[in-house]
């Protein structure tokens, strides 16, 4: 038998109240099973259930889960975005395995079996990882093939089909919060950390209760702020991007310049030749300063170094040593 270990649940919340009621009491299940099983070492567990600032009854249902189950709860004081929301989590969390996972569990709590196997055979990382999109529309597969294309371009060590759903050794815990960055793209850095890690192959369930708060707004700012906060690939692009105008534009004057003394000398300028760089140039010119811009505002945001996250309030269990 392994030997015995501790497990921490973070679960980021947002306008949660009708994915609660069904998900925690599921959760809580599978993990109360697991405790009397013989070929698995966990002896304990507890839920950190974080609320992002919700509008609606999500932070009374913590408080109540709190009262019928091992469980903290946190609310922060506004919405600070998902990643954040998780980070909060985390910095509570001081068990000896972690594992984070969404509140609507259309990740495959049968996959945190395999998780925790892993982590006794010695990984500090199991990754969840969605075994097919077979459900997700032309659109979306598309994208998220191109995003993570992208991504492995640009250098970033990042795991296609893997979101959030992990499990995590205290050590790599650790290591992951001494990043103080205040954009920390998560689904980057954590494979990154250099640690054993294992990729836990799961199907991904339909969601049953409630609405998906990733909207293709925050999904695109989620896109962009992974990019941006762990690549300089972008900003090499514009420097290569603008040494190549530069040179297509010394080819096109030659060409014009051949052009007009041996060719045809009765060539007139027409407004092709002058407006349509012009608005080329001009719209090049926007772009590269849109890239840039994005890199001076993340600097702006690190050197302020404002927190990520602020807790306004934290209750356990009352039979909890928090």
């Amino acid at each position: 038998m392994a030997n015995s270990y501790s497990l921490d649940v973070v679960i980021p919340c947002y306008n949660e109240e009708d994915n609660l009621p069904h998900t925690i009491p599921i959760l809580n299940d599978y993990l109360t099973g697991l405790l009397s099983r013989d070929d698995v070492g966990l002896d304990r567990f507890r839920m950190i259930l974080v609320d992002d600032g919700s509008s609606d009854r999500t932070w009374q249902q913590i408080e109540a889960f709190t009262q019928e189950i091992s469980a903290t709860g946190l609310k922060l004081s506004r919405n600070y975005g998902h990643q954040n929301a998780m980070l909060a989590g985390l910095s509570v969390a001081d068990a000896d395995v972690v594992l984070t996972i969404d509140s609507d569990l259309q990740d495959d709590v049968n996959a945190i079996l395999e998780m925790l196997k892993a982590h006794e055979a010695g990984a500090d990382l199991a990754l969840g990882v969605r075994r097919s999109r077979g459900r997700d529309s032309f659109f979306k597969k598309s994208t998220a093939k191109g995003y993570y294309g992208l991504m492995r371009l640009m250098g970033a060590q990042i795991v296609p089909d893997h979101a959030d759903f992990r499990l995590m050794s205290q050590k790599a815990l650790k290591a992951l919060l001494a990043h103080e960055e205040t954009n920390l793209f998560l689904r980057g850095i954590i494979p990154s950390l250099g640690f054993r890690a294992e990729v836990i192959r799961y199907d991904r369930q339909t969601r049953e209760h409630g609405e998906t708060k990733y909207t293709l707004r925050k999904m695109l700012s989620l896109a962009v702020n992974g990019v941006t906060s762990f690549s300089a690939a972008p900003l090499r692009f514009v420097a290569v991007l603008g040494i190549s105008v530069f040179l297509i534009s010394m080819l096109l004057a030659f060409w014009f310049l051949v052009e007009r003394l041996f060719v045809s000398e009765s060539t007139v300028p027409g407004w092709a030749s002058t407006v349509l760089p012009m608005l080329w140039l001009g719209g090049l010119q926007i772009f590269c300063m849109g890239i840039i811009g994005e890199y001076v505002g993340k600097i702006y945001l690190e050197v302020k170094r404002r927190p990520r996250f602020i807790i306004d309030k934290k209750i356990s269990s009352i039979y909890l040593k928090i």
